[in-house]
């Protein structure tokens, strides 16, 4: 199999500078085989002057190729690069007849066979370069066009698209064109989701396999009410109503990213149809990533990026609107404490790591330099810049700016400079100088504090500013309660502008004193001495959940940058924290862990000390929770309990019961989350693993079977795995990942469970993670780089970390070290194929009115 060629930003210009391309007309048929489909395009564009051109195509064959009638070699298709030579200006027609290859990594045309029915579940993921995977196409983002879809699919199935789709009979569906005047946004059309389907109830209409319809009928209203409170909040603030004729939300299977965008037909990871105990938290992340995709309807699909030079136009936009417009909208009114936490700190991570860029950079030559830049930083941090951007321009303004900049560029491709130029059309700002400070430049901005006691008595405060860009903050004063040495009650928040013209006055000295209270700028913030006293004494007895992640974002940031020790856990048993500190930052956010158990502790025999902490700690929440009264808080303690219990004996016990005395009963996540440390820990077998796989044979199941049999210290297992990842191609993205985290497992301790690929969009990761074409090179997933010997010279820097000479040698079977598991909390692992909740404005683009459609609402089958 030939490689694919990146496309450069010249060639991409070159060419559009070329072309105008007018209409796709595509027919797939998916009756052919499991390995092949067949794919026929024929495009119609203009070419502006007499030139050489090419289209991209990845084929398994390339049956016929025809410019104008005039039949062209298919052997002239080089990697994935069909030469259309001698062009001349005017109207062309070229037909492509294709065989195309199904993914199994969740690229071009994914297939995936349930194995609990049988059945077979196809949906498309196009994203960047893997239109061409599906049907031949000039393959860049300003290449605009309408696209005709026509697909042929096994009776009984359904058939969805970004537009409607009507069954023509015979197993024959025809979508809906694109919007024509003007045309929808390329690279992503046309999307598809499809596969057999049943009726759970006549309102909510999509396939479904059985073993996932109670579980998505009991969450049904939930995601339809949060999906009709963002819709109408989105009408709210802009200005152009919902651009396409109607919106799909299809939870796909072993989908690669959190989600994705397609216009009209949104593709969700199946995690989120929980089918297992899940906490509020983690349906609060599910309704961002409803909110973030929605807002990608008008950034992204709506107006497109030029190139990919400008992400940060659609995923900072859509992750700062998904998390603002979930607060605003929603029951969920803690988001941005979410982001803090998460989110927030992804972003630090990656602007300090040499791989760091601009929020827009420059210069991306290509779409694989592109693709690195799917990152923390055009995600986290992009969208801090812009929670900034509003605290300083005013909300007012901004949502005026970004009105203006949807009027000039809908159905169109913007830049960097066409949004700045809308931005600053409605305000005298200086929004220009504010975007080179921001979005040009790398790093962070430092603001240490200094309070200044005056001659009488009062106090004063100067911000330091390491860095050049202009920050509008909150300053929190807070002083000690008086009948609560333990707690910390606000006196008042200052805005305060940095760089300062004058000192701020305080009057008197508060107990804490907090930059960037309330989260509104990307910067480090440290603590003079005293308000350092403050935080080790009263963290817990600060009143906002959002000040407090603020705190640990702080105190986190010291100590990676060498200003704080490590903190230290004590080698006695901790006391929890007390009950009056309200909702925690982020408990039980997938993701966020326990991080001492897990992380490298300064001295090997700290590490049963750690352990003993960590445990003590889960068993106490376990027993403060008994009475059933913060079942989340002990669902979370239980998960945590299990990943770093060093002796079987109770997980055993929990495991043969079925529950957790005084519950919660072990759903198929927690059974297989014991199952996987009691491999790590040497206290289950093979047969014990078949078992449960018999009790959950679903994907999820296949998944926990391969990650508990890699984990098991047994050499011949450990040859298994090794094998079945590096010797072969039959795992798909999932059982690859599931089968890395077992053989981590087994050498640090670590049971990983939970979400099998990174969350984007997203949530947690890039939305495009190592496939096949990918994870060849360099370090498995999963598989953590090793720490550099004395002697031997460090990576070279500048190279992508997925091309870094890095030989791993096969994982040898040993004792347990102990560590605990690095799953992701509370993921709600389903199995479940295409399913699709649909919930569409019933008067199209003209209107706002927004509901579950009615059983008559399309002339398709489907949910």
């Amino acid at each position: 199999m030939s490689c694919m060629s990146v496309l450069t930003r010249d060639e991409a210009q070159t060419r559009a500078r070329l072309l105008d391309v007018h209409r796709y007309t595509i027919e797939l048929d998916l009756t052919t085989g499991e390995d092949t489909f067949d794919s026929r395009t024929v495009i119609a564009f203009t070419a502006r002057a007499d030139a050489d051109t090419f289209v991209e195509l990845k084929p398994a064959e390339l049956r016929s190729v025809t410019l104008d009638g005039r039949p062209l070699d298919p052997a002239h298709l080089v990697e994935n690069r069909l030469p259309l030579p001698g062009l001349t200006a005017g109207e062309h027609e070229l037909r492509v007849d294709a065989s195309m290859r199904y993914s199994r990594t969740g690229e071009g045309m994914h297939r995936f066979t349930d194995p609990t029915d049988g059945e077979t579940y196809l949906y498309t993921q196009l994203f960047m370069e893997d239109v061409q995977r599906v049907f031949a196409a000039f393959d860049q983002p300003d290449l605009k066009s309408v696209f005709d879809l026509t697909v042929t699919a096994p009776e009984g199935w359904t058939v969805l698209a970004n537009g409607i789709t009507e069954h023509l009979g015979e197993g024959r569906w025809q979508a809906a064109p694109t919007p024509s005047s003007p045309p929808t946004s390329s690279p992503w059309p046309p999307a598809l989701a499809l596969g057999p389907h049943r009726t759970p109830r006549p309102a909510l209409r999509h396939p479904l396999p059985p073993l996932l319809a109670p579980h998505l009928d009991a969450d049904a209203e939930e995601i339809l009410d949060i999906t009709r409170q963002c819709y109408d909040r989105y009408h709210e603030k802009f200005e152009e109503p919902y651009p396409f004729d109607s919106y799909d939300q299809a939870f796909v299977p072993e989908f690669n990213a959190g989600a994705m965008e397609n216009p009209g037909l949104v593709t969700f990871r199946d995690e989120f149809i929980y089918r297992s105990a899940v906490t509020d938290t983690e349906r609060q992340t599910r309704g961002m990533v409803i909110a973030h995709e929605m807002a990608h309807m008008w950034f992204g699909d709506l107006v497109t990026l030029q190139w990919w030079d400008d992400i940060w136009l659609n995923e900072s936009f859509a992750e700062y609107m998904g998390y603002q417009t979930l607060t605003e909208a929603t029951r969920f009114t803690d988001t941005w404490t979410d982001f803090g936490v998460v989110r927030k700190a992804w972003g630090y991570d990656a602007d300090q790591r040499p791989s760091t860029h601009p929020v827009a950079p420059e210069n991306v030559d290509d779409t694989a330099s592109a693709l690195l830049n799917f990152d923390g930083i055009s995600y986290a941090k992009g969208a801090s810049a812009l929670r900034q951007l509003v605290a300083w321009l005013g909300e007012k303004d901004f949502l005026a700016g970004i009105n203006t900049h949807f009027a000039r560029h809908k159905f169109g491709n913007a830049t960097l400079a066409d949004f700045i130029d809308s931005l600053a059309s409605g305000t005298e700002r200086d929004v220009h100088a504010w975007a080179d400070a921001w979005l040009r430049t790398t790093g962070w901005t430092r603001s240490p504090p200094t309070v200044t006691r005056a001659d009488d008595g009062t106090y004063t405060l100067t911000v330091d500013r390491a860095g050049s860009r202009p920050h509008r903050i909150a300053v929190g004063l807070y002083d000690q309660d008086p009948g609560d040495t333990g707690r910390l009650t606000l006196r008042e928040r200052l805005d305060l502008d940095v760089p300062q013209s004058e000192p701020q006055p305080l009057g008197k000295r508060p107990a804490l004193l907090l930059l960037n209270d309330g989260d509104l700028t990307y910067a480090k913030v440290r603590f003079d001495p005293d308000s350092f006293d403050a935080v080790r004494t009263s963290l817990s007895g600060l009143p906002d959940p959002l000040t407090r992640a603020v705190v640990w974002n702080a105190l986190r940031d010291a100590v990676r940058d060498g200003e704080l020790p490590r903190l230290r856990l004590p080698g006695r048993r901790p006391r929890p924290p007390p009950a009056r500190d309200g909702p925690r930052p982020r408990a039980g956010r997938p993701g966020v862990r326990l991080r001492a158990g897990h992380r490298p502790v300064p001295h090997p025999e700290g590490r049963p000390v750690a352990l003993a902490t960590l445990t003590a700690l889960c068993r106490d929440l376990i027993r403060r929770t008994e009475d059933g009264s913060n079942p989340g808080l002990r669902l979370i303690a239980v998960r945590h309990f299990i990943d770093v219990a060093a002796h079987p004996d109770t997980i055993a016990a929990w495991l043969t019961e079925g529950t957790v005395p005084g519950g919660p009963e072990l759903d198929p996540e927690l059974r297989w989350r014991v199952l996987a440390r009691l491999a790590v820990l040497g206290a289950t077998d093979e047969p014990a693993i078949a078992a449960e796989l018999e009790r959950d044979p679903s994907a999820t199941g296949q998944e926990g079977a391969a990650r508990c049999r890699a984990a098991l210290p047994d050499p011949e297992a450990k040859r298994t795995a090794w094998e079945a990842m590096f010797t072969t191609d039959d795992l798909s993205n999932y059982l690859f990942t599931a089968t890395a985290q077992g053989l981590l497992a087994a050498r640090t301790g670590r049971s990983g469970t939970g979400v099998r690929a990174p969350l984007l969009h997203g949530r947690g990761g890039p939305r495009h993670p190592p496939g096949p074409r990918h994870r060849r090179r360099g370090r498995p997933l999963g598989v953590p780089r090793p720490r550099r010997r004395p002697g031997n010279p460090p990576p070279r820097r500048g190279m992508p970390p997925r091309c870094r000479p890095h030989p791993v040698p096969p994982p040898q079977a040993g004792r347990p070290t102990g560590r605990p598991g690095t799953g992701v909390a509370g993921t709600g692992d389903t199995d479940q194929p295409v399913r699709r909740l649909r919930t569409r404005p019933f008067r199209g683009r003209s209107g706002r009115c927004w509901g579950a459609a009615p059983s008559n609402a399309r002339t398709d089958t489907g949910h």
